[in-house]
């Protein structure tokens, strides 16, 4: 059914400032640059903390506003607004993720909230600030908005980054609600309508998911999905995201595998325990390993140089930069299977390299770029981490 013009919304943007352009880099967490169809180097703000590694690609569209020079405290005339996906846009701006949500809620479309009508925006309580205070018949409702732009393989997740206070504010939230002092609820704004289920990523950040099981009966959690068009206008796109709180409360635990990303500057000949003297050319490397006991621990030690070497990697990671170290949490063993995936991206392996356990021809693959920096491993990535089938 064609959504009526009722239900579209804009963000408070004027469109002749709307421009896109190619992403180049992103120097630190609030600054990006891009360029435009010319080739010129624009530099623009970015309002989100976020990691956004499965986003921000390179040459990736990236949708910004041209403020005109009026923003004098600003070092760039260019704000971030959205960056494309699979042909469509996902919101960055988190200060316009609250637009959004009081249109929506001022047109009575959040399922749970229809009835209630928005009293003011950020409203203190104790030593928290929430998003808004909502009122129905004299009843207070207190609402905290988070925007989600994370999702693939049919899911979306939240966080893509540790939030300590998106912790607290869930637990702060359900106990204000089980005081009867007011009504409360989390509203995620899912930036997509191609999820089929919402979770918390336990993967990131298995506090805010513990946090999230624990007020479940407490506190109403709604993810809503959201559609872009190219002309940033979005609407609904349908009923809150169902969440699977069986899977979650199966997988999230410090057990599963993970994906070590190292780089080497130059060309090495290394001595790797038993398997004797190995050349390493330069560039990254992927090694997939498992811990079914202690994987929070396990990968503290590999980000550590000095230790006492007991695997492969070890030496490896000794002549190394470690760039990341990314959990898949799992109650099965998958370290197998992933190293099959990595070997269908990969030319070069090294032979039996951490395969005592197991008969894989190596766990651990070479690659000339960065596999951050291309889509193949995001999707690789979010094929394991969103796995609903395990």
């Amino acid at each position: 059914m064609t959504p009526s013009p009722s239900n579209i919304f804009s963000l408070p943007l004027d469109t002749g400032a709307l421009t896109t352009a190619r992403f180049v880099s992103r120097p630190n967490r609030f600054l990006v640059v891009c360029e435009d169809k010319s080739g010129r180097p624009i530099k623009a703000f970015l309002p989100n903390p976020g990691r956004l590694l499965e986003l921000l690609l390179p040459d990736v569209t990236m949708y910004l506003s041209h403020d005109g020079g009026t923003l004098v405290d600003r070092a760039t005339e260019y704000t971030a607004l959205a960056v494309e996906r699979d042909g469509r846009p996902v919101l960055l701006h988190t200060h316009w993720c609250n637009a959004m949500a009081r249109q929506l809620l001022d047109a009575g479309l959040v399922p749970g909230l229809e009835g209630m009508r928005v009293v003011r925006p950020e409203v203190k309580v104790g030593h928290s600030r929430f998003d808004f205070l909502l009122e129905d018949s004299a009843v207070p409702c207190y609402v905290e908005v988070k925007s989600c732009t994370l999702f693939g393989n049919g899911v979306a997740m939240f966080p893509d980054a540790v939030t300590a206070r998106g912790r607290r504010h869930l637990l702060e939230l359900a106990a204000i609600a089980e005081s009867g002092v007011a009504r409360c609820g989390v509203l995620f704004i899912v930036q997509t309508d191609r999820a089929r289920c919402f979770m918390p990523d336990y993967h990131t950040d298995p506090e805010f998911a513990d946090a999230m099981l624990a007020v479940r009966d407490r506190l109403p959690i709604i993810p809503l999905p959201i559609a872009w068009d190219d002309g940033l206008r979005f609407r609904v796109a349908g009923r809150p995201l169902p969440i699977p709180w069986t899977h979650i409360v199966r997988e999230n635990h410090d057990c599963g595998a993970y994906l070590l990303l190292l780089r080497l500057e130059a060309a090495q000949t290394l001595q790797i325990g038993r398997l004797g003297e190995l050349p390493f050319a330069p560039g990254w490397y992927v090694y997939a390993g498992s811990a079914m006991n202690g994987l929070s621990a396990r990968i503290a030690r590999h980000k550590r140089k000095r230790k006492r070497k007991h695997w492969h990697i070890d030496y490896l990671r000794d002549a190394a930069e470690a760039v990341e170290c990314l959990p898949i949490r799992s109650s099965r063993r998958i370290e197998c299977d992933l190293s099959r995936a990595l070997a269908a991206h990969c030319r070069n392996r090294t032979e039996n390299f951490g395969c005592g356990d197991c008969k894989c021809p190596s766990h651990l693959f070479h690659f000339d770029d960065n596999p951050l920096c291309q889509p193949w491993f995001h999707a690789l990535l979010q094929r394991y981490r969103m796995n609903m089938a395990q």
